[in-house]
């Protein structure tokens, strides 16, 4: 039997690798202690939840009893004061007293309801707010007003009743409490003996309890006085309706404290704690319900801790697993790294003898791709550059041969200054061209060169058409790559412009717009169809246009391989409209391209070029 134990474990090792048997075998011995210790430890959740919960409820409701003792401190402070403040020094029959009751009114009426003073034979002598007596009403009969008479030295509060004293002038009837007190009482100078009485606003005591019973999620606290008699009950209506039963006189013949299936209330705990100064009883039940809430949130507990812990032990397994093959899994990490494109990865070379020999090698091979990659970038780089100064270097013989026809022509027709003035114009344009070598210059100078170039075209087409410039300062100091508005201003002659009759107009337009510079070449000329103006920067363009010129193309491939693909041509145009080619540039100062040239040697060996 034991050998067969040994085979099946063997086998297991075999089949899932060590790490995996490792792994299973800890989590199996540190499931069962941990099962074992979270049976104890539930056992003595359960041995104190029952404690838990009483001492949450005495708390809580020692709270509520605090707040409600609270405001009826207040009332008695209330009653005191006015007591002792107004009416025992004073004369009641005296005008100026009714004054100082009713600003004490006002500034208690959020808690009051009424105040009244009354002789000791029950007559009214002063109330506020209201005065008019309900007829049949005899104050000397009611209990509040006997208890007053027979305690002098005490305060007497009533169980909540409807206001019946007096007549409320908008039909309004009002539940309060009833504060009344013996007092001595001076009218025109003879002195007696009266009852003051104090109706306090029993809502304010029905929200308190209102709101304890909200923050309450598995019991219920009800109010009620000495003799049982029921103040307050969150479930008052259906005690009223016999749906429910609540043996308040049980629980108010307790002294404080905790119960135990108190009277008919089978499975339940009842908590007892008495209002100061009125005997009152407020009085927590737990339902059995409650009470099997609390012990599910151990149960939650224990089942939390349970899993928290084989967590943590299925790490520890893990990680005493894994340490045995740490080495091959940090390399493994370092070939991941590599993976995900870095090719400066942390190969690690560590562990057994194999292990190292193997990193070694994973190491040479990543120094072999870097050093291929690098090549390819540096070939990538020459061949953008050789494409753009193909593009750059793309001259239009065409328009040279017939400028220096045209000056051919001008100097046998007898046109020296013209002749003269057009090869000015033509130096400049091939000076400007040349810019020491450089494929950058400042927006100044190409404008300088595209107006060299359209003082030659109007010389060629006699004036057939007007040309306006408007360019802001602030663009001229701007780097452009050079050569991009003549090409523009070709294709608004050629295209546009030259087959009218004498009202062509190109303008060109530089500005800031954007945080980006932009210069528009605009002519009045026939324009072109939408579907032909948005091929005309593909490939497809190459058919549309003629000759071997600097075409659009071109413009717009060597702006976007110098500043990138958001920058180039937009062309707009509709027929018979005229066409808008705008040129997109990067708002970048010529003198920091130029020193970022400098500093690479290709504005060295441009201005070397120039001087040889």
């Amino acid at each position: 039997m034991d050998k067969r134990i040994i085979r099946l474990r063997d086998r297991l090792y075999e089949a899932a690798g060590i790490q995996t048997a490792i792994a299973v075998s800890f989590t199996l011995i540190f499931s069962l202690v941990i099962v074992l210790l979270s049976l104890v430890l539930y056992s003595q959740f359960s041995a104190r939840s029952r404690g838990m919960n009483i001492d949450s409820t005495e708390r809580f409701l020692n709270q509520t009893r605090t707040s409600l003792e609270d405001y009826l401190r207040s009332m008695r402070r209330f009653s005191d004061a006015m007591y002792y403040t107004s009416i025992k020094n004073s004369d009641l029959d005296e005008s100026g007293l009714y004054s100082e009751l009713n600003l004490m009114y006002e500034a208690n009426k959020d808690d009051l309801i009424s105040f009244a003073i009354f002789s000791d034979d029950g007559t009214l002598i002063s109330a506020v707010p209201v005065s008019v007596r309900k007829e049949g009403a005899d104050p000397s009969s009611q209990e509040w007003f006997q208890a007053a008479m027979e305690e002098v030295e005490n305060l007497h509060f009533s169980v909540p009743h409807v206001q019946n004293l007096f007549e409320e002038t908008a039909g309004q009837y009002h539940w309060v409490i009833s504060l009344s007190r013996s007092i001595q009482l001076t009218r025109g100078g003879v002195p007696g003996m009266g009852v003051l009485l104090v109706d306090m606003n029993f809502s304010r005591i029905a929200q308190m309890l209102a709101r304890a019973n909200e923050d309450s999620s598995y019991q219920y606290i009800y109010l009620c006085d000495r003799d049982g008699s029921i103040i307050y009950h969150p479930r008052q209506r259906l005690i009223e309706e016999g749906l429910f039963r609540e043996d308040a006189l049980a629980a108010a013949s307790r002294p404080d404290g905790t119960y135990e299936n108190i009277g008919s209330g089978q499975g339940q705990i009842t908590v007892v704690k008495t209002v100061s100064y009125t005997g009152w009883k407020l009085i927590s039940v737990i339902p059995e319900a409650g009470w099997q809430l609390g012990m599910g949130r151990f149960r939650y507990l224990v089942i939390l801790l349970i899993s928290l812990t084989l967590i943590g032990v299925i790490g520890i397994t893990q990680l005493v697993s894994r340490q045995i093959s740490r080495p091959l899994l940090q390399l493994n990490e370092s070939v991941r790294d590599l993976e995900s494109g870095n090719l400066y990865p942390e190969i690690y070379i560590g562990g057994s003898r194999e292990v190292r020999h193997l990193g070694q090698t994973v190491e040479a091979s990543v120094r072999r791709i870097r050093a291929l990659m690098q090549d390819l970038v540096v070939q990538q780089e020459l061949k953008r550059q050789s494409e753009l100064d193909a593009l750059q270097s793309q001259i239009n013989p065409h328009f040279l041969y017939n400028t220096l026809d045209s000056v051919v022509w001008m100097i046998e027709g007898g046109h020296d200054q013209e002749a003269v003035r057009m090869i000015g114009d033509l130096a400049s344009l091939l000076r400007i061209s040349i810019s020491q070598g450089r494929t950058i210059i400042p927006v100044a100078d190409e404008i300088r060169h595209a107006r060299a170039y359209m003082e030659i075209q109007k010389i060629r087409y006699r004036n057939t058409f007007e040309v306006d410039f408007e360019v802001s300062p602030e663009v001229e100091s701007m780097a452009t790559v050079k050569l991009i508005i003549q090409p523009i201003l070709e294709n608004a002659i050629y295209y546009g412009v030259r087959e009218m009759d004498g009202e062509g107009e190109i303008r060109v337009r530089a500005y800031l717009e954007g945080g980006d510079v932009w210069i528009d070449v605009e002519d009045n000329g026939i324009g072109i169809p939408e579907d032909q103006a948005k091929r005309l920067l593909t490939e497809r363009s190459r058919e549309l246009v003629h000759g071997n010129g600097v075409g659009l193309l071109n413009v717009h491939s060597r702006i976007r391989l110098r500043f990138g693909q958001d920058y180039g041509l937009v062309i707009e145009s509709e027929p018979d409209e005229g066409t808008r080619v705008r040129i997109h540039l990067p708002a970048i100062p010529y003198r920091e391209t130029l020193e970022a040239e400098l500093s690479s040697g290709a504005g060295k060996e441009g201005a070397d070029g120039e001087q040889g």
